[in-house]
């Protein structure tokens, strides 16, 4: 077998220094080609089922880090540590003197990353490592890279290697470019950082060296990956959005792609989930958490639709068709899917089906399991007992998803998702979100800069309470200066007029807990309507101007929504006591994010949209900044608009 520096050599493709220094210098490594080798590595062997991901630490013993299983279905790992199964928000450090507004690695540990750089590449050097070639992004764009693993944890290579497409090293292009490496040394997260998540960002115009000190993949190999497909972008004007997509198709082939964002936990995933029905054929809408009141509607025939993005997307110049819409393209190679709303069997036969009997491998954590077993997705660990793990996941290579679309789209709508509290009068809080509203392009801008975590977050460590996850609900992710994304941002909605925007809750409105049901109903109604306009009768102006517009009624396939799920002042828990509560809770989000934004460097007419807001600005302030296109819009244009 040629060897791979030779390979290199005959393809004049040249690693970075470092990286080169580092598997010349090191105990042994392997290079791998395929994710059905790494799966076999993750378990030590072809007859293992198996095995411990574990370290002795000098002063601590031994530290297991993993336990994996293979599966019938794939391998299955599970960290002993509660704490490790989400990723952390204060995870990410910059060291390097590029421009950035995050915390540098020397103002938040009191010392050069220079000095840990050298200690963790000792380390590394003493270990038996694993590597591969993977290109991050997909259709060329993006950026290619190698990751350098210690071989004991293959299943955390496994899971980067399905996520970021792994190149065989004899199918590398001549000259392809490495413009990205990740180094993985879990045992520092004890050593030197108390045992914390940590992941270092450190740039150069031409290299982005990520170095992981864990081995959850959410902060290094999924997000660690993305922040640097950001970095890119903000160098060369464009965003990689933090979305999932899908193209919709009504019982009346009326066909609508959604592009649906928001932060974690924000029903991205779930934008791709079939609605269950109760046993009695009917679509639960919510329940009352006061009265146990349950409200359901009959809808004989769903939308069927075809998957195009879970999590990212990229955003770029070459794919646009400059029709007035955004047309974009998925930046990964499988999708990491939590499953913690897959409670039962029959909760999702879709992606049930999907994993159980699956011919590749697939990578599940957080899941219960026994080697040689079946992962159930819906078997979910416990943090404590009788406390499930609210961050069950599994990593599903997108070229198997059925109905998928392989190529770029061009978007209709783009909705954006907030997880919102119960709120009543006597307890607000600011979910009086009715089930989605339509907002003007200011508004949809606004929102993505501060783009609420919400209630009850189960994909990452926090306080449970209101916190912003940042501009494009990407900014955990990236490293540059947050004011540049906010205008990429608004550049791209100012340059696509013909752009529909939504916002749309998930877990409750007012005192109704209702899950996912508020995305998944205004999928299906959206879709129906196709390009027809609302009847101008059918929508006016939001209680919170915040809030856009809020509809009137809604009737899908004769079916009403009643009318206190899109006015939550309606609801008799909440009235317009409790809503005005919960809207001044709103406003002191937004005022006290939005000043993050006002310091130096936004644009005109973004320094205007958020000196609107903070002036507590009616909805027709925003249309003033950026007018909706009646051509294209929603609505019925009413008389007094005409003569105006």
């Amino acid at each position: 077998m040629e060897d791979l520096f030779t390979i290199l050599d005959r393809k004049k493709i040249r690693l970075p220094v470092k990286t080169h220094t580092l598997l010349k210098g090191c105990k042994s490594f392997t290079n791998y080609n395929t994710v059905r080798q790494l799966s076999v590595a993750a378990v030590g062997g072809e007859e293992q089922n198996y095995f411990e991901v574990k370290y002795q630490l000098p002063g601590k013993g031994e530290i297991v880090e993993a336990v994996v299983h293979r599966v019938n279905n794939g391998i299955s790992a599970n960290y002993p540590e509660p704490y490790m199964r989400r990723r952390d928000p204060e995870t990410m450090a910059v060291a390097d003197e590029l421009p950035t507004d995050k915390v540098r690695f020397a103002d938040r540990f009191g010392y050069a990353f220079e000095q840990l750089e050298e200690e963790t590449l000792a380390w590394m050097k003493e270990q038996e490592l694993s590597t591969f070639f993977y290109f991050a992004g997909r259709e060329g764009i993006g950026l290619g890279g190698m990751a350098i693993v210690p071989s004991n944890a293959g299943f955390f290579a496994m899971g980067l290697a399905m996520l970021q497409k792994i190149i065989p090293a004899g199918d590398l292009p001549e000259g392809f470019p490495i413009e990205s490496v990740i180094y993985v040394a879990p045992t520092f997260r004890h050593t030197h950082f108390n045992g914390k998540q940590i992941v270092v960002h450190k740039r150069s115009d031409t290299l982005h060296e990520i170095f992981a000190y864990n081995l959850y993949p959410g902060p290094s190999a999924k997000k660690g990956l993305y922040g640097a497909l950001l970095t890119k972008g903000e160098r060369e004007g464009w965003i990689t959005a933090h979305c999932s997509t899908v193209q919709v198709i009504s019982p009346y082939d009326n066909a609508i792609t959604f592009m649906h964002e928001g932060a974690s936990g924000g029903g991205k995933s779930e934008m791709h989930q079939n609605i269950v029905r109760e046993p009695n054929g009917e679509v639960l809408i919510g329940k009352n958490i006061a009265t146990d009141e349950r409200r359901s509607i009959n809808i004989p025939l769903f939308c069927t639709f075809n998957p195009v993005t879970d999590d990212m997307a990229l955003c770029h110049p070459s794919i646009q068709q400059n029709n007035g819409k955004l047309t974009l393209l998925d930046a990964e190679n499988a999708w990491f899917i939590r499953v913690d709303g897959v409670t039962d069997y029959g909760d999702d036969p879709f992606l049930e089906k999907l994993t159980i009997r699956s011919e590749e491998p697939l990578l599940f954590l957080n899941i219960k399991t026994n080697p040689d077993s079946t992962a159930l997705i819906w078997d979910h660990i416990e943090d404590a007992p009788g406390k499930r793990c609210p961050n069950p996941r599994v990593i599903v290579p997108r070229d198997i998803v059925p109905g998928i679309i392989d190529r770029a789209v061009t978007v209709d709508i783009r909705s954006f998702g907030v997880r919102t509290p119960p709120s009543t009068k006597e307890h607000p809080n600011y979910g009086i979100i009715g089930l989605f509203h339509i907002l003007p392009p200011a508004l949809a801008w606004l929102w993505r800069l501060v783009s609420p975590r919400g209630y009850a977050n189960p994909s990452i460590v926090g306080t449970g309470g209101m916190e912003s996850e940042g501009v494009g609900s990407y900014w955990p992710f990236a490293t540059g200066k947050m004011v540049n994304h906010a205008n990429l941002l608004l550049e791209q909605i100012i340059h696509t007029p013909r752009m529909r925007y939504t916002l749309v809750p998930n877990q409750h409105i007012g005192a109704w807990k209702v899950g996912f049901k508020p995305q998944l109903l205004m999928r299906e109604y959206l879709t129906r309507r196709g390009s027809a306009k609302l009847r101008a009768d059918q929508y006016q102006h939001a209680r919170c101007p915040l809030l856009g517009f809020e509809l009137n009624y809604i009737t899908i396939e004769g079916s009403k929504i009643p009318s206190r799920f899109l006015k939550v002042y309606r609801q008799e828990e909440v009235g317009f006591e409790g809503y005005d509560a919960g809207a001044n809770i709103l406003y002191d989000f937004f005022r006290k994010e939005l000043a993050k934004y006002l310091p130096a460097g936004l644009s005109k007419t973004g320094k205007r949209i958020i000196d609107a807001c903070l002036s507590e600005a009616t909805v027709e302030d925003y249309l003033s900044i950026i007018p909706m296109d009646y051509q294209y819009s929603f609505f019925e244009v009413k008389e007094d608009e005409e003569s105006a």
